[in-house]
């Protein structure tokens, strides 16, 4: 396809349909009316012509052309983009970097590890939810940064590995003295609550839990069912007893006796080491979830937005 002819403007708004799925999404990441871009987009398709993208009910979907003219583009695009961007007046404040993921991941480890950054005048408008929704409203512009708890598809995002995070079988001590018909063991050659953990662990069978409280994230027990799988096998079949939106939540719960649940190991670590918490089981090949930091399409024009995700993927490398 021949592009040297095609007006500039037109291009940059078609890059953004493009990466954002839509032509409402587009038109606010470009500052533009809805209209405009519809309009914007009917022109480069009779320059072209060509269709370039399939009206769906909600947004739009590439056309085989599309997806050539964006691999074409985007790269030279998005550097003059670099180079043109607004520079903001001497002693103006950029724009709040808008950060989004899930409320444990931000609260635990993002938001302190950033404590510098805003000390230092980075300002941050943090947003909590679940992945496909965030990545939605990424791609609309809404956010600038996504911890996600998937990789993302398709190409319009960029996306890296941030951090892993293992998934343990966890209750209270009095649950755990319970299901392994032994109270917390003595002080054991490893010391301390790991000790603990295993002395429990060594006579544990999942089976016992049947009539034990499950806590859990959600109804479909997304993170228990995957343990389930992973670990023993087999598909559990259970009704939560609690089900919490946020982690924390579940955390308190289990750890003040209301039953067992399966958490990321680094949100219950401090009660595991003070034995306030037990792991049910320590198995050798423990269910692992990668965490992916996305970055909105397109080069951003706000210094910080690059600022705040070199300082996470840092600061992941300690998590």
């Amino acid at each position: 396809m021949e592009t040297a002819s095609l007006d500039l403007n037109l291009l940059r708004t078609f890059l953004a349909v493009y990466r954002s799925g839509s032509f409402t999404g587009a038109a606010r990441l470009l500052g533009l009316s809805q209209p405009t871009v519809t309009t914007q987009m009917r022109a480069l398709e009779r320059q072209t012509g060509r269709e370039l993208f399939e009206r769906l009910p909600r947004g739009v979907t590439p056309t085989p052309v599309a997806d050539e003219l964006a691999a074409r583009i985007a790269t030279p695009l998005d550097e003059l983009a670099a180079v043109a961007g607004p520079t903001p007046p001497a002693g103006a404040r950029a724009e709040p970097v808008h950060l989004a993921g899930p409320a444990e991941l931000l609260c635990t480890r993002a938001l302190p590890a950033l404590a510098p950054l805003i000390a230092d005048g980075v300002r941050l408008r943090v947003a909590t939810g679940l992945t496909d929704p965030l990545l939605d409203e990424l791609r609309s512009g809404r956010h600038d940064l996504v911890i996600a708890t998937t990789r993302p598809r398709g190409r319009t995002v960029h996306a890296v590995p941030l951090t892993d995070e293992e998934f343990v079988l966890v209750a209270a001590p009095a649950w755990a003295e319970r299901l392994t018909g032994r109270g917390p063991a003595p002080e054991a050659e490893d010391g301390g609550a790991d000790g603990r953990a295993r002395a429990a662990a060594a006579s544990f069978d999942p089976a016992v839990l049947h009539e034990v409280p499950l806590i859990t994230y959600a109804e479909d027990l997304p993170i228990a069912r995957r343990y389930w799988r992973h670990v023993f096998g087999r598909r559990l079949s259970r009704t939560a007893a609690v089900t919490v939106p946020d982690l924390r939540g579940v955390l308190a719960a289990v750890a003040a006796g209301a039953g067992f649940s399966v958490l990321p190991r680094y949100l219950c670590q401090d009660l595991l080491a003070s034995g306030a918490l037990v792991a049910l089981l320590e198995p050798e090949d423990p269910p692992i979830n990668t965490g992916f930091l996305v970055q909105r399409p397109g080069a951003s024009d706000n210094p910080d937005v690059a600022r705040v995700r070199a300082v996470l993927l840092r600061a992941a490398r300690r998590w």
